[in-house]
């Protein structure tokens, strides 16, 4: 029988501070990525683009926040153009009435957290603790949301090479870090929801200490789903490790690296997962909201469309 709530999910970037700090580009990264003092957003295309989601099937936008609001708990992490909390909340009003279900998100990971200003530099210490507590409750307060995704993906040495300063949490104090911001979501009747990426390194470690109250997004781009790369094997195996411990899980491609990876992947996952714990998939096409970006923003829901129209009308379902 079909999911009447099965979630079609667009990842979109009205925060970019998530990649490199201000006056250091990260290797290959678009120099949109590295943080400016002046909030670049188009509202022209963030408009076409949110209603063409509406338009292709999406049923949910999961908003990184980062820079984009003008915390009133932390007004020192905005930039100029910030968001005050009304025209968020304006913006939020008009895309629920697009048909999209908002969900925030605040990437705590160490290695996509220039957003957090000087506080990246704290983790783990009783002002980071405070800090991050606060600005989740004020999200909370504002987005009222059903989900609250916290990022956690890639916090490796490599994707910090190029920061001032790098920080990787290990072993426990990553865990104790996580549980305490999953903490801080339960505490306002909302569902946590991150990256699962960290399972692919240690994944007996995060299938015994993950709760199963975590919505779980694994996420593969890539071009194959037979004979894939021997480097993918842990990614993929994590699709069917996490289904086998009975965790929700929403899988995420993109076109960032190849067109039609999200076809490809919402068929592989479709055959294979427990379709009472395959609760969506998203799309997240890690293009930023600006002109030169706009082919690739439009054909992610393109994509997005043709994985909806496929798994809703494959044959034998009816």
């Amino acid at each position: 029988m079909e999911n009447k709530d099965m979630i079609w999910a667009v990842l979109a970037h009205l925060g970019i501070h998530m990649w490199s700090e201000e006056g250091v580009l990260r290797g290959h990264d678009d120099v949109m990525a590295m943080a400016s003092p002046v909030f670049r957003f188009d509202r022209k295309l963030w408009n076409e683009y949110t209603l063409d989601m509406s338009r292709k099937g999406a049923n949910m936008i999961i908003i990184d926040v980062g820079e984009a609001l003008r915390f009133e708990s932390h007004p020192e992490l905005a930039i100029d153009g910030s968001f005050t909390r009304e025209e968020m909340e304006a913006e939020i009003r008009r895309l629920r009435l697009l048909g999209l279900e908002v969900v925030p998100k605040l990437n705590f990971s160490a290695g996509h957290d220039a957003w957090l200003k000087e506080y990246a530099k704290m983790l783990s210490s009783p002002t980071y603790y405070r800090v991050c507590a606060d600005l989740i409750h004020e999200v909370c307060d504002i987005f009222k949301p059903r989900f609250f995704h916290l990022g956690m993906d890639e916090e490796k040495y490599r994707f910090q090479k190029c920061m001032q300063v790098s920080i990787v949490r290990k072993d426990e104090l990553w865990w104790k870090d996580f549980y305490f911001l999953v903490d801080c979501v339960e505490k306002e009747n909302v569902r946590p929801w991150i990256w699962s990426d960290y399972m692919w390194d240690y994944p007996d470690l995060f299938l015994s200490k993950m709760p199963k109250s975590v919505v779980q997004s694994n996420w593969y781009y890539g071009a194959l789903f037979e004979n894939y790369h021997e480097r993918y094997n842990k990614v993929m195996e994590s699709f069917d490790l996490l289904d086998r411990h009975g965790y929700d899980q929403v899988p995420t491609g993109s076109n960032w690296s190849h067109d039609g990876n999200m076809q490809g992947l919402t068929k592989y996952c479709t055959e294979r997962l427990n379709p009472d714990k395959l609760i969506g998939f998203m799309q997240a096409p890690w293009f930023f909201v600006y002109r030169g970006h706009r082919g690739k923003l439009f054909g992610g829901n393109d994509e997005l469309l043709e994985s909806r129209t496929w798994f809703e009308g494959r044959e034998g379902k009816r």
